[in-house]
């Protein structure tokens, strides 16, 4: 055991340092380890008084040494040639001479002229002193003609050796008349200075008065403008309530007494019809109510058809006057689908045909959108088919979510003035991998077509795709999907979580289906064939079981699980032209009206029945 050899080998790394150092990037926003560490260990550190030689205070040292050691020699060698009894110092500029008398010091008074002159002849010239280096310093330059002029001291001046016949009252008179001179110089120049600025301080005013005038003009005109534009809208409602004076009637108090003989079955009663001339070519893509002001709803114009793409158009209407929009808002791309923020009702997310998605404000006058994204910023490059807002993120940023054709599900991020995206989840298609020539293989991804949030785990979201799957996905998990539902035969249209029961979602297809899930549960709980491709279904916000649902032929469908299961309540058609088709429909917050669009550009709105508006007990 001995005799066994225990080789260890000895490296620059340090045994102590933690390896698994963990650090939040803001760059990439995530937590990213830590790929250098530093190894270096220091085991013993003492601060010396030692200076380099070559170093400037090194040489500064060594000249002060030299010099006070040759004046030490030169004094030394001085005292010794007068053998300790005396020692002679002679000053040049005096002229005269400093005896230390020692043991004789009357011989030294008799002869001490000869003396003098023969230690004057014997004393030899000292060497020329050496001058310490001086180092220049490269910070401290000036040059002459930088300078200012020095004026002579008045008493340099007049005790000065080139006028000595001047006494020093005529002197002080001179520097009298002297000031007096320069004061007069000043005076004169500044006297100059104030008419030359006279004129231009005068313009100055006067322009800094047609500005105020102006702005005051422009803000009047302003404040004029918009309490005329209040009034004008003031007076066209209450023109427009005129002129539709029964169909206002019939919105507050009209009640269907037939409802009662029925059989628990409902009507829609027709309201107001929205229109607007620029937008008689383009259909309704999507439909929102405002979440503070419960009368106005925004509507997103754009073409489904894939050969007739051109402008968009966003306006804003509202139920207190049917006859003009409030806002209108105009894009270079169709727009496909918009979402109002809950907390901020005036923002608006919207998503184009093109793939790009923006924000435009109500309260800003202009019609560009605030926000908008492009291609160096991660747009989609497929139709954006859905968005919506969500809760601020962890720097308490505004972000909402898109889905798109291209399988991308985007989280976008309002930051100062630039939305920066980040990828959710792509969806990809199993065993859908497309043989090229060559032994090229290209997986293809899935096409989403709408998604909805949970209404209480925020983290929680459901896909619908083309392929007619509905995922059931998390934020927490980009690679992965939670569960996958075998939901349709066609591209799924919509799909949206039950605002009451948390575990029911609803989707529709163009398979002529409405299924209801759970999503612990793969099979469907009720399935409703609608003998026509649905166009959009929404749940009702007053009860968990009643929902509605349009589709391509014209019609609107209103169901209530709680009074029958098997059959809609209300099946109403709702376009009467030929060739067109209903394509999305909205539940109002809190009247009991409904929000029906067509492919014709029109917005109808209808009244629920009380049988189908019955609350739950």
């Amino acid at each position: 055991e001995l005799k066994e050899e225990f080789t260890r080998v000895l490296t620059t790394n340090n045994p102590h340092v933690p390896k698994n150092l963990i650090r939040y990037s803001f760059k990439e926003q995530a937590y990213e380890p830590v790929s250098h560490v530093d190894h270096m260990a220091i085991h013993f550190s003492l601060n010396g008084n030692m200076i380099a030689k070559d170093s400037d205070e090194g040489r500064r040292q060594g000249v002060k040494i030299s010099t006070a050691a040759g004046s030490f020699q030169k004094f030394s060698h001085l005292c010794a040639s007068e053998e300790g009894k005396r020692c002679l110092v002679l000053s040049r500029r005096s002229h005269c001479c400093i005896f230390l008398q020692g043991a004789g010091g009357e011989e030294a008074e008799e002869s001490g002229e000869v003396e003098v002159s023969e230690a004057a002849e014997a004393e030899e010239p000292p060497p020329p002193e050496e001058k310490e280096k001086k180092l220049p310093n490269q910070f401290n330059f000036i040059e002459r003609a930088s300078r200012t002029h020095n004026n002579p001291m008045r008493d340099a001046a007049c005790q000065s050796e080139s006028a000595p016949h001047k006494n020093f009252s005529d002197c002080a008179n001179q520097w009298h008349i002297y000031e007096a001179y320069v004061e007069e110089v000043k005076r004169i120049e500044k006297a100059k200075e104030k008419e030359k600025a006279r004129p231009q301080t005068a313009k100055k005013e006067e322009k800094k008065e047609e500005k105020k005038i102006t702005l005051t003009t422009v803000e009047s005109q302003g404040d004029v403008m918009s309490k005329i534009s209040k009034l004008a809208k003031i007076m066209e409602r209450m023109v427009t309530q005129n002129a539709f004076d029964d169909i206002a009637d019939d919105f507050k108090y009209f009640e269907d007494a037939s409802d009662e003989f029925r059989n628990q079955r409902g009507t829609l009663l027709p309201l107001w019809n929205f229109q607007y001339d620029k937008t008689k070519k383009l259909a309704v893509t999507a439909i929102s109510w405002n979440p503070k002001y419960k009368d106005l709803f925004a509507v997103g114009y754009g073409s489904y058809d894939f050969m007739k793409q051109g402008q968009g158009m966003l306006l804003l209407f509202t139920l207190k006057n049917p006859s003009f929009p409030e806002y209108v808002f105009s894009s270079e791309s169709g727009i496909m689908c918009l979402d109002f923020h809950n907390d901020y009702p005036y923002l608006i997310a919207v998503g184009f045909y093109d793939g790009n998605v923006a924000i435009y404000s109500l309260k800003k006058g202009t019609s560009q959108p605030s926000y908008t994204s492009s291609g160096s910023s991660g747009k989609h490059s497929e139709p954006v088919w859905q968005v919506k807002w969500q809760n601020n993120d962890m720097c308490n940023n505004l972000n909402f979510f898109s889905v798109s054709s291209d399988g991308r599900i985007v989280s976008w991020t309002l930051i100062k003035n630039e939305l920066a995206h980040t990828d959710i989840i792509k969806l990809s298609v199993e065993a859908t991998t497309v043989q090229w020539p060559e032994g090229l293989q290209l997986q293809t991804f899935g096409c989403g077509t709408s998604f909805d949030f949970h209404k209480k785990i925020d983290s929680l979201f459901l896909i619908g795709t083309e392929e007619g799957k509905i995922y059931k996905c998390s934020k927490l998990y980009s690679s992965q999907f939670l569960d996958v539902f075998e939901a349709h035969h066609m591209a799924v249209d919509s799909v949206s979580w039950n605002p009451y029961h948390l575990k029911v979602f609803i989707s529709c297809s163009s398979d002529w289906t409405v299924k209801i899930w759970d999503h612990t549960i793969k099979t469907p709980m009720f399935v409703y064939d609608l003998s026509c491709a649905v166009g959009d279904v929404v749940w009702s916000p007053y009860s968990s079981t009643v929902f509605a649902a349009v589709t391509t032929d014209g019609k609107a469908h209103v169901f209530d699980l709680s009074i029958n299961k098997y059959e809609a309540l209300c099946t109403q058609l709702v376009v009467t032209k030929k060739k067109n088709k209903t394509t999305h429909i909205q539940f109002n917050p809190v009247y009991p009206v409904v929000i029906i669009g067509d492919e014709r550009g029109h917005v109808i709105s209808l009244k629920l029945s009380p049988n189908l508006r019955k609350m739950p007990k």
